[in-house]
């Protein structure tokens, strides 16, 4: 067995990004940026209002003083002529601030007669100007390549004044279930001794979640000769393969031997941790192949903490851009850990992290309720209320 650093060290040197295409910037949100973005211009290309008011030049303004109104000035409709001493023109948020003047007073402050305005007392000390620039210059680096592309980098995207992206292909995966006791949700009430197969739909959604598309998901039964079929089919269709189950070493365990047929070269077998020790990774047929545990908690966690690096390798981005680890509080005691790097379900609240009573990794129930995970190394004494402890969010 290796460590979990030595398994994500193995996922970094091993995995690399898939390959690029250009989208529109529409269909860009959660894809990851394959190339640096440089502003075309400056943000903003000119001075602009920043409220709405009049533009004066602060020099020649003083407050009960009457102003002459000569114009206008409107975002994406400027006002063409010059303000000289003795004028103002009336401006909006984000309108291009009129040359010559180089201050706006705020609306509130001004009590307009037909076309003069006078301003009150106090208008200062903000001269509610936007310098252009100020935002960006042209040319700046604006979002460097790697960059998942979240609704506020979507933003800075559109403000480079880019139409197409380049990203990084969205890497197609296949899930393979396995077990002769799986039945479709909806189904297994129906039939002695089936149970409901739910782990691959809670893999499939994170895998969506981490910009990837899922291809196709099967279940199959615990017969080789069909599991090898699923496998080349799958091969044949995606570029990473998971397997759920089947990763221990019974005589129905067939998670490694279905790949053996086409190829299957191991980059790690098994990981020393807690939950899910049976965790592998290998290459079939040039592509990726992962095999999680069956029980669904050692799914999920290994998923979280094996599966997303990987995905974020496929996509340019380095293994360590998924794994955030922050130094947080316990609302209760944590117990110690035995022999192996154990990662403890928990949830969070205002008082810290609370361990999770129900740690079993065949757990569903309250695998819902977890939404970080404690990283507790092998050997660990137990840890008291208000201790930091290694945490990442699940």
């Amino acid at each position: 067995m290796i460590s979990f650093d030595e398994a994500i060290a193995l996922i970094e040197a091993n995995a690399a990004l898939l390959g690029t295409e250009d989208v529109a910037l529409a269909k860009a949100a959660g894809r990851v940026l394959a190339q640096p973005l440089h502003a075309r211009s400056a943000a903003p290309r000119v001075a602009v209002a920043a409220m709405d008011g009049y533009a004066v030049i602060d020099a020649a303004t003083r407050p009960g003083e009457a102003l002459q109104v000569v114009g206008e000035s409107r975002a994406g409709e400027g006002f063409s002529g010059v303000v000289a001493a003795g004028q103002a023109v009336r401006i909006f948020t984000g309108a291009p601030m009129p040359a010559g003047a180089d201050r706006c007073i705020m609306q509130e402050y001004a009590s307009r007669d037909g076309e003069r305005v006078r301003f009150a007392e106090g208008y200062g000390p903000g001269w509610h100007v936007r310098a252009a620039g100020s935002d960006f210059a042209a040319g700046d680096l604006l979002l460097g390549a790697g960059t998942r592309l979240t609704p506020r980098a979507i933003i800075a995207a559109a403000a480079a004044d880019e139409a197409r992206l380049t990203v990084a292909m969205r890497p197609r995966v296949s899930i393979i279930g396995t077990g002769d006791e799986l039945a479709p949700p909806g189904e297994a009430h129906l039939h002695a001794d089936a149970i409901p197969e739910s782990v691959t739909h809670g893999v499939a959604a994170l895998i969506e979640q981490a910009g990837a598309s899922v291809v196709g998901r099967t279940i199959g039964l615990d017969d080789l000769p069909a599991l090898e079929a699923a496998a080349g089919a799958a091969l044949t269709t995606a570029d990473l393969v998971i397997v759920t189950g089947g990763a221990s070493v019974g005589e129905r365990d067939f998670a490694k031997p279905m790949f053996a047929a086409h190829g299957l070269e191991l980059v790690f077998a098994k990981v020393a941790i807690k939950p899910g020790k049976p965790v592998w990774l290998g290459r079939a047929r040039g592509k990726w192949v992962v095999g999680l545990p069956g029980n669904p908690t050692s799914a999920m966690v290994t998923a979280r903490l094996f599966l997303l690096p990987l995905l974020a390798r496929l996509q340019g981005q380095p293994a360590g851009a998924v794994l955030h680890w922050r130094n947080l509080p316990l609302a209760t005691p944590l117990g110690g850990t035995g022999g192996r790097e154990t990662f403890v379900r928990a949830r969070w609240d205002e008082a810290g992290l609370t361990p999770l009573g129900n740690q079993d990794s065949g757990a569903q129930g309250a695998l819902a309720e977890a939404d970080w995970l404690i990283r507790c190394p092998s050997g660990q004494p137990e840890r008291a209320a208000g201790d930091l402890v290694s945490a990442l969010p699940f």
